[in-house]
């Protein structure tokens, strides 16, 4: 019998552009602050902290929440790329679900500079090599497009050779992300974008243009975990659980297929979600609202498909009736996603499980998605790692 583990307290604070932001450990202790005043749990009750961020030196973790509390309690540092966030999340529960300890912080946060992303070592393997190698076989490179940019935007044009996809289509996705910005306080970008706007944008590899890739982002997000067992012994609010998680890798499906599509995630996706769907006894169908990972619209497109959100080959149609916004089938990235929130690395996957927490105690305000008992969250870093994450309301 493993433990039920539930997420107790979640916080956040508004997402900037690098100009703006605060030092990492002030976002980061401000964001734990904020967590734990709504877990109503001291910080002195936290057994353990998952620390991730991706862009910092070993022990960035301990600089943060040391402006919190010192206990003396383990802090271990995480970083697993974009999917940083999540992964912290998924040792956390880990932790609880087997027993080893009762209660612990999850915290991730980022101070990223502008400019696209690069590698930080240059003497060493890059860990993304295999990726770029297999991406140049496939379609090429652009000595001066962003890798990320390529690498996402080749799994769009995969998907437009296959079902006739058109660029269209992945820009009424940035459209869509600014809407549900609109009503988010803590949103990078809240103004709307027509069509013709993000369409008429400077190209940034063909079919993304700039208004269709996230922007480099600074932020923090954190979240409480705890048993069952604490949670009532302390009167901690149960409403929300953490009902299925799986965290994936890379197979040899995105390397051997030359298809851009795996390449950049979506058999980790695919998979992911299936142990998700079996574990928690629900379908696709039963998901009424979720978070993924829209670091480029085009990977929200993929990503409608390999979640089940809707059959392969069908996410154009999906868009265009509206199915995945307020009226539709699923409410997708109601926060405004990394497009339009902001994409500050180590914290992404915090903040999702923050809006997710939110939506299912119906504290969301204005962007509010209703009578939804389950909701999904998925986070991808390429390298690679995966992880999706099944909330239940009690």
């Amino acid at each position: 019998m493993s433990n039920s583990v539930h997420v107790v307290g979640v916080g956040m604070i508004p997402f900037t552009k690098p100009s703006a932001s605060e030092p990492y450990n002030v976002m980061g202790a401000k964001a734990t602050t904020k967590a734990l005043q709504d877990a109503g749990v001291e910080y002195s009750q936290i057994q353990q902290a998952y620390v991730g961020y991706v862009f910092g030196d070993s022990t960035c973790g301990q600089a943060a929440l040391y402006g919190v509390g010192m206990t003396g309690i383990p802090v271990i540092n995480v970083n697993n790329n974009c999917s940083t966030g999540s992964t912290a999340l998924y040792l956390g529960r880990q932790a609880i679900e087997s027993g080893s300890v009762d209660c612990v912080l999850v915290l991730g946060f980022e101070q990223m500079s502008r400019g696209a992303l690069s590698s930080s070592f240059a003497d060493r393997p890059d860990p993304l090599q295999r990726f770029v190698d297999t991406m140049q076989d496939v379609q090429g490179r652009d000595a001066d497009a962003p890798i990320a940019a390529q690498l996402f935007a080749g799994g769009g044009r995969k998907h437009m050779e296959l079902f006739g996809t058109k660029a269209e289509t992945f820009a009424h996705i940035a459209v869509k992300a600014r809407r549900h910005a609109a009503n988010n306080p803590y949103s990078v970008f809240r103004d709307p974008i027509t069509l013709e706007q993000v369409m008429s944008a400077p190209t940034i590899f063909d079919p993304l243009t700039r208004l269709q890739c996230c922007p480099p982002t600074c932020g923090a997000a954190a979240a409480v975990l705890c048993s069952e067992a604490f949670a009532k012994k302390h009167g901690l609010d149960m409403r929300v659980k953490i009902a299925a998680q799986a965290l994936t890798t890379d197979g040899p499906s995105s390397f051997d297929e030359g298809d851009m599509r795996k390449l950049v995630g979506y058999d980790m996706t695919v998979n992911a979600a299936k142990q998700v769907y079996e574990k928690a006894g629900v379908g696709p169908e039963d998901i009424g609202v979720c978070e993924l990972h829209d670091c480029f619209t085009s990977n929200e497109l993929l990503t409608y498909e390999a979640l089940g959100l809707t059959p392969e080959g069908t996410a154009e149609k999906f868009i265009m009736d509206g199915d995945n916004t307020y009226g539709g089938r699923v409410v997708t990235n109601p926060s405004g996603g990394l497009l339009s929130k902001g994409h500050p690395l180590g914290a992404t996957g915090l903040a999702q499980c923050a809006e997710l927490v939110w939506q299912l105690r119906d504290q969301a305000g204005p962007r509010q998605v209703f009578g939804v008992r389950n909701a999904l969250q998925h986070n991808l870093g390429l390298g690679g790692a995966c992880v999706v994450t099944l909330y239940q309301a009690a």
